[in-house]
């Protein structure tokens, strides 16, 4: 069988500087170290910061006074980062600087007195935090039914702004009906969508073309993780995601000659290696990594924790 590696795949720099703030912080500061949601969506990264001594609460109420404690990758609201500084909590903030130029691109439209519209998925941790930034109304939409919906008049000044773990592709067709009905209309430019969101489904997209099955590992929680599978369907293969290697069927794969295998932006190495592994326990395996994007980009950690 051959297995057919996407490029890129996996950790992204947001990621890995979320991950390396509670790694940094538990060395300088020692367990526990309180983190505010899960670090990033995956299980095995969760349980292992852990192990270490991290731990992870929902509310700040579950922060002990004067503990140090870490805001997730994903944001936070303004009332959140208000009542830490109200307790005078350490907080550590790993939200990744794509998010955060969201909020500051969504506060600069509501400040020329644009009513902002955020493209994203209700619920998510990201969406949550966006929202919490912004001292204006948010009308949150997913869709491009949804832009129909909008009560507003269409030469209204208005803004849009996107979840990061979204992709070009994903916020086209609504930005183009957002565009479409309203004159007066903008948002940021699509350099400015997360990197790492859009080389990753672009890497799927390739690999749909050379394999069989397609599966993605990731926890079922991370927002990317899901759209990379959504994408394998969409383009007619069978795709599955699964957390780890002890997810894996045998079944998926009868007929297959070859299975293209990826990664969410929040699930490490590790787990697509013991994934081969368990292939390779399934019979001869050929592991063919695609050429693709290259990525160096490195997010800077918080002063207090580069010496």
């Amino acid at each position: 069988m051959k297995v057919i590696l996407a490029q890129p795949r996996g950790f992204c720099a947001g990621v890995v500087r979320a991950i390396d703030i509670v790694e940094k912080a538990l060395e300088k500061y020692q367990a526990p170290i309180y983190v505010r949601h899960e670090i990033v969506h995956n299980r095995h990264v969760v349980d292992s910061l852990r192990g270490k001594g991290a731990i992870f609460v929902e509310e700040l109420s579950e922060v002990p006074d004067g503990a140090h404690t870490v805001f997730s990758a994903h944001g936070v609201a303004k009332s959140v980062v208000q009542a830490a500084a109200a307790r005078r909590l350490p907080v550590l903030d790993a939200t990744c600087p794509l998010v955060s130029k969201v909020h500051a691109q969504a506060k600069r439209y509501v400040r020329q007195g644009r009513s902002l519209i955020l493209i994203g998925h209700a619920g998510h941790p990201e969406v949550e935090g966006t929202i919490g930034q912004i001292d204006a109304p948010v009308r949150l939409i997913s869709t491009e039914a949804e832009v129909a919906e909008i009560d507003a008049p269409l030469d209204a000044p208005l803004a849009y702004v996107t979840q990061t773990t979204l992709s070009v592709d994903d916020t086209k067709g609504v930005i183009e009906a957002l565009k479409a009905r309203f004159s007066d209309i903008v948002g940021p430019d699509t350099s400015d969508i997360c990197y790492a969101t859009q080389h990753r489904q672009t890497a799927v997209r390739e690999m749909c073309a050379l394999a069989d099955v397609i599966l993605v590992v990731g926890a079922r929680n991370s927002s990317n993780s899901n759209r990379l599978r959504e994408i394998g369907v969409e383009l007619g293969l069978p795709s599955y995601l699964i957390a780890d290697a002890s997810a894996l069927d045998p079944k998926w794969l009868e007929g297959a000659e070859s299975v293209g295998l990826t990664a969410g932006a929040s699930a490490p190495e590790e787990l697509i290696n013991e994934v081969i592994e368990a292939l390779r326990a399934l019979g001869p395996v050929e592991v063919v990594p695609m050429n693709g994007v290259e990525e160096n980009i490195e997010f800077r950690l918080p002063a207090e924790l580069r010496a």
